[in-house]
């Protein structure tokens, strides 16, 4: 079961939090006019309604009863103009409920994502994409359906209730105590139904997040299912976290049912009591037939609202539960863009750094762990001059890839610090920090859109540098034969395109942003051995003039680096050009002759 532990979500939070609920309330306010005049609405809604009983009572107990006809059609007229009324404010509301929902879900979905992209790398490691779909999609759809069903509605409900109870009371007292003989138990089985169905609820967004979350991961990953032959091992863990998600559902419907049932039971009840109480009122001369009709009907219409509470507290719960979700993603600590305040350690100011020309990078004593005291570099320092080529060579796993990473500032060191001109690098404005930088990683991303997108990324200046940059690197070969050329449509993960074309977009898009420092992570190890000699003139044009960090494990490409570093369990082993490392004949001597002992 390779999706659980830390793929499953955590369910977290109180029953209920109001403090969730008025914060989401602040995203209603740019929307408050529109709002206000929903509840403007609400008023003229419940009298509308209201009235239409009264209106009955009248016609029987002053027309129908006594046979007098005159006046009897005005109040069908009357009677008519309040159903009018009544259907044409419900429409005014819900379109301005629907409307004010969409404009805040888009609102919402907009910080979501703008908090996501600037979230930590470490966040990225430890949740998987399909919980932040969900959380962007399905848990923002939830929160319109609160406005079109919940909040507001509530509010209107209230009211109707209120004036409900005020007129059977005014009408007759004794009738109306009778009645709501059975409202204690009715609050004792809402109350106990809403704690249980928010955790259910919860339950239930958790386990489908869970759910996107796997689909996410096997349809990224379905070549390696299909040429392994896991098929039915990926059926089988989806027909669990499916039957998960099916069966987290399975007690919100119990809830949910049993509670409209019981709504409807005590509502039946209420209607037997006013017969058996409001005919004996009526032999006896104290209550007239229409009163005990428009008591039906009050009656009706004080149990419709709670009738429907069980879909309201299924959308509420549901919004609560997302709520926890959404707020807890916006709560994540976001990078740190614009420079950390740290002790100083040279006399270079953070402008001064932004404005001039990288003249060398410095790792001081650096220590990092992704996770607890497992670290993966230990002590490591290395300094690099304005236009050398480095590179870093080592066993997998030795931490070659963590010091670009640290360089990027994906990730910030534990311990020790990163120097630009001899600043440290958590000073900068992240924005400026990584400008400098290109990276060219092992495996190239690219996004469905143009190719020509998919060099300059949208970037003004980058797009004057798109064709040039594709020559710079060779790319321009294969974009020939292409039938749109620059304007051709790459699909998903450019998955029309063969790994070494991709990699050469990739180069490309390092050239066309023109950086300072250029960082290649075994970015050569998917171009086969001809398309890497195609390009290996380009990549040295590229490196020309340029401050030059590169990850490698082929050895051959990093013959003539300026220095090599052999990075050894977390620390720098050895350092110093192809020759001089072969002659002292150590580590990087022996990875040597492992390569080429052929």
């Amino acid at each position: 079961m390779h999706f659980a532990g830390l793929h499953e979500e955590e369910i977290v939070g109180k029953a209920y939090d109001r403090r969730l609920l008025a914060r989401f309330l602040g995203y209603v306010r740019p929307y408050r006019w529109q709002a206000t005049l929903s509840l403007l609405l609400l008023g003229p809604m419940a009298a509308a309604r209201l009235a239409q009983p009264w209106i009955l009572k009248l016609a029987i107990d002053n027309h129908i009863v006594t046979g007098r006809m005159a006046g009897l059609p005005l109040l069908a007229l009357y009677y008519l103009l309040m159903l009018i009324a009544e259907s044409l404010l419900t429409f005014a509301e819900v379109y301005l409920l629907q409307n004010i929902g969409q404009r805040v879900m888009f609102d919402l979905r907009l910080e979501l994502f703008d908090r996501m992209q600037r979230l930590p790398t470490r966040f990225f490691d430890r949740t998987p994409t399909g919980s932040l779909v969900t959380r962007l999609t399905s848990d923002v759809e939830v929160l319109g359906e609160m406005f079109a069903a919940g909040i507001v509605s509530v509010v209107g409900d209230m009211l109707v209730l209120a004036g409900i109870v005020g007129i059977m009371l005014w009408m007759n007292w004794q009738l109306s105590l009778v009645t709501f003989s059975v409202l204690p138990l009715l609050l004792w089985v809402t109350f106990t139904f809403r704690i249980r169905m928010r955790t259910a609820y919860r339950q239930v967004r958790a386990r489908l997040a869970g759910l996107n979350a796997f689909l996410a991961e096997c349809l990224g990953g379905m070549a390696v299912v299909q040429m392994f032959n896991r098929q039915r091992h990926e059926e089988k863990e989806f027909r669990r976290l499916n039957a998960s998600y099916r069966d987290a559902n399975l007690p919100v419907i119990t809830w949910d049912a049993s509670l409209y049932a019981l709504v409807e039971t005590l509502s039946s009840v209420a209607v037997g009591l006013i017969v058996w109480y409001g005919g004996g009122e009526i032999l006896r001369g104290a209550l007239t037939f229409g009163a005990l009709v428009a008591f039906i009907q009050y009656i009706e219409k004080f149990f419709s609202p709670i009738r429907d509470l069980s879909a309201k507290y299924s959308v509420m719960q549901g919004a609560m539960a997302a709520l926890e979700r959404i707020f807890t993603l916006l709560d994540q600590e976001r990078e740190d863009t614009a420079g950390t305040r740290v002790e100083p350690v040279g006399r270079t100011t953070t402008s001064a750094v932004a404005a001039g020309p990288v003249q060398s990078i410095e790792f001081r004593d650096v220590w990092f762990a992704y996770s607890g005291d497992d670290y993966v570099l230990k002590g490591f320092n290395l300094t690099i001059r304005r236009g050398e080529k480095i590179a870093l060579v080592g066993e997998t796993g030795g931490g070659k890839t963590t010091v670009t990473r640290l360089l990027s500032r994906l990730y910030d060191p534990g311990r020790g610090s990163i120097l630009l001109n001899g600043t440290d690098i958590r000073e900068m404005p992240l924005p400026d920090l990584r400008r400098r930088i290109g990276v060219v990683l092992q495996d190239p991303y690219l996004f469905t859109g143009s190719l020509a997108y998919n060099i300059a990324l949208d970037d003004e200046e980058a797009r004057r540098r798109t064709e040039r940059a594709a020559v710079t690197v060779g790319a321009d070969r294969f974009i020939e034969r292409l039938p749109g050329r620059f304007d051709e449509e790459i699909r998903e993960r450019g998955s029309n395109l063969s790994v070494g074309e991709r990699q050469l977009v990739s180069f490309a898009r390092a050239v066309a942003f023109d950086p300072e420092i250029l960082v290649l992570d075994e970015a050569t190890a998917s171009v086969d051995s001809a398309s890497e000699r195609l390009i290996q003139e380009g990549i040295n044009r590229l490196m020309a003039g340029r401050t030059s960090l590169v990850v490698a494990h082929r050895l051959s490409t990093v013959r003539d680096a300026d220095r090599i570093v052999v990075v050894h369990r977390g620390e720098k082993a050895e350092e110093g050009t192809h020759d001089e490392l072969m002659i002292r004949k150590g580590l990087y001597y022996r990875l040597h002759q492992l390569q080429f002992r052929d």
